[in-house]
């Protein structure tokens, strides 16, 4: 019985996916809390951010599509 028990308490496997899960949680909860710091500041820069690349991507497409 003491080996079964001492077997247990020594295997570490599935310590490694714990492992991911709590810093995963910690990145999320900092994102949360950058959010709910900036007010909404940083969602318009990140969309600002996205529409200049999907501007980007358009003007290549259409120069692309032209000159083919």
């Amino acid at each position: 019985m003491s080996e079964t028990i001492n077997r247990f308490i020594s295997d570490e496997s599935g310590q490694g996916i714990t492992e991911y899960g709590a810093i995963l949680a910690f990145v999320a909860i900092l994102v949360a809390l950058v959010f709910s710091i900036t007010q909404g500041a940083l969602t318009s820069a990140i969309s600002k951010a996205f529409s200049a690349v999907v501007s980007q991507l358009n003007n290549l497409s259409s120069a692309a599509a032209n000159a083919s």
